[in-house]
This record gives C-alpha cells, sequence and structure tokens, in this order.
C-alpha cells in the first residue's frame, strides 16, 4: 500500500518517512513539500502534487496550522484515508484564533480525535483522524483513565510540561535559537498556548492549568501533573485503575518511579508513573514528541485504519 505524505521535509514528515522505511505494507511513495513554491529540501522530497492523492491509500497532513482543511477535502475525494498532524481538526482548536479563522465544521465533526488507545474502536471505521498534539498526548494518556472513572475532585489540574526543542517545528526563530535554548529552560505560551483548547476538550474538564516549558533537548515531553484525588482514593487506586486500563496496550509502560526523558526517545512509548504527595496525586508521564506525539502515533492510527497491526513500523 501507498502513503503520501505533505510536508515531508519538516520534523515530523521527517520522522514519518524513517518510520514508513521499516515498514512492511506501508510505502512511503509519494513523499511532497507542504504546499506549491516552497524550494526543495532534500533531493527524494518531490513537489506538492495534490493529483498523487488519488494513488495513496493513506495521506499524512504534515503541514502548518490553517493549512490542512482544505487538503484533507481533495484527498478524501480522492478516495484516501487522511490522518492530519496539524491541530485544524482537533477539538478545541477553534478557540483559538487561529482556530477560529481556519476551523472547518463539518470535517471537525467526522474526524476521529485520534488518541489511539482511547479510540481503537473508531480508528477501522473512519476514513479521517486528527493525530493529538504533543502535549494533550502525554497529559491525556495519563490523566483521561483517571477522569472517566471518577477518581479525581473537583478543582484545578495543573499539568507542568516541558519539550524537547522539536516541539517548536523546522522554522528557526530567535527563541529556538541555539545560543537561546543552550543550558537555558524557559516558559512560554502560559494561558494561550494553542493546545489548551484541545487538551480541556479532548479531556471533557476545564480547570486544567496548562503551563509549556522548553527544554534545551532535542526531543522528548515530560508531563508532570498535580491533582486532588477524590476522597478515599490514593495513588495507590490509581495505580490499579492504569494499570487495568492499559494491561493490553504495547505502547503504555507504568513505572515504579518518575520516568525520564531517555525512557521513550527514538520509541512511541508513553511511560507513567503515579506518586502520592501531601494528599495530592503526581502523575508523570513522558513520551518522544516526534513519535507518540506526533508521526508514531499517526503511523499507529493510520494501521489500524488500513486494518494492519498497529504497531507495523513502530517496534
Amino acid at each position: 500500500m501507498k502513503a503520501a505524505i505533505v510536508g515531508a521535509g519538516g520534523f515530523a514528515g521527517r520522522e514519518l518517512r524513517a518510520l514508513l522505511a521499516r515498514h512492511p505494507s506501508l510505502e512511503d511513495a509519494y513523499p511532497m513539500r507542504g504546499r506549491a513554491g516552497l524550494p526543495a529540501l532534500e533531493g527524494e522530497i518531490g513537489p506538492f502534487d495534490p493529483t498523487r492523492f488519488g494513488e495513496a491509500e493513506v495521506v499524512f497532513l504534515c503541514v502548518p496550522p490553517g493549512c490542512a482543511a482544505p487538503l484533507a477535502r481533495q484527498a478524501l475525494e480522492a478516495g484516501a484515508r487522511v490522518v492530519d498532524l496539524s491541530p485544524d481538526l482537533r477539538p478545541g482548536w477553534e478557540r483559538s484564533a487561529e482556530g477560529r479563522e481556519a476551523a472547518d465544521p463539518e470535517l471537525c465533526a467526522a474526524a476521529v480525535y485520534g488518541l489511539t488507545e482511547h479510540a481503537r474502536e473508531a480508528l477501522p471505521h473512519t476514513r479521517l483522524v486528527s493525530n493529538p498534539g504533543c502535549y494533550p498526548t502525554a497529559i491525556l494518556l495519563a490523566l483521561k483513565p483517571l477522569l472517566e472513572a471518577g477518581l479525581v475532585a473537583t478543582g484545578p489540574i495543573i499539568a507542568d510540561c516541558k519539550s524537547g526543542i522539536s516541539g517548536a517545528g523546522a522554522t528557526p526563530s530567535p527563541r529556538t535559537h541555539y545560543a537561546e535554548v543552550h543550558e537555558n529552560c524557559r516558559a512560554y505560551a502560559v494561558g494561550t498556548h494553542r493546545h489548551r483548547g484541545e487538551i480541556h476538550a479532548a479531556a471533557g474538564r476545564e480547570g486544567i492549568l496548562f503551563v509549556p516549558h522548553l527544554l534545551p533537548c532535542f526531543r522528548g515531553i515530560l508531563a508532570t501533573l498535580y491533582l486532588t484525588p477524590r476522597e478515599g482514593v490514593n495513588a495507590s487506586h490509581a495505580r490499579e485503575l492504569l494499570a487495568e486500563a492499559y494491561a493490553d496496550e504495547a505502547f503504555i509502560e507504568l513505572t515504579a518511579q518518575p520516568p525520564d526523558l531517555r525512557r521513550v526517545q527514538g520509541t512511541n512509548r508513553c511511560a507513567i508513573s503515579v506518586q502520592e504527595a501531601q494528599g495530592h496525586l503526581v502523575l508523570v508521564s513522558v513520551i518522544d514528541n516526534l513519535q507518540k506525539g506526533a508521526a508514531g502515533q499517526a503511523l499507529q492510527n493510520a494501521n489500524l485504519m488500513l486494518g494492519l497491526d498497529e504497531g507495523l513500523g513502530l517496534a
């Protein structure tokens, strides 16, 4: 089967190409630039050519915010399945200024939100997946089972998150310059980050205080979540619930101690721990932002859409 990657020269596109290179059933047949007129970045990446969409079983959209909806329509009309790695079709994105300008309500309603471990039943039956953002993936995989089981008390949940520099994308900026990042760490987009609406919408709960930080490393996300459990609930209850929820999940790992980035870098895994501190629960969730937070989860979703083993290309 053939895949087309729109935006194959960006960080997520390149990661996806590397994964497809070892996929036994899905070929990286049509890697192309994100739009017409962009200069070639690598010799093997072709020009933007939507006429190829009809020759692909699946089209991956690795494009900037605000660009994906018309491309998704073209690919769907050509008969392809679509996995959109941009924020355009994610729940809650329309709450941001960018999202309000680019939202496509019809496609947003049709898209399956591809947090794979929580969307597996729907994925084989859809032709359109909205791939979750990297920060929401790390947060929701740890938090969602506890919320759904009613183990979390009312009140704020703090999501203190840190990402490697690749999370800012391949386009250079003063904030991501080596001299600004090296031996440095900073908070950014406090209260305004585009993932904020997605986190609230996908969690089904407001009051999640999300603050991202930039780490002086290339890849990885570490999310530390602070929450108050419902009366009578402790860390053991939370661990047991997560162990049951993810018992059969190949890419979720529960750890006794807080995991670090090295545990998951270069993999599609999410490692989660639960500790107790002064009557609160502290969850630590780590992923590779380019894999489980982008290309890896996109391929996991595409595998299930195509009726394949979800781990193909990701072992």
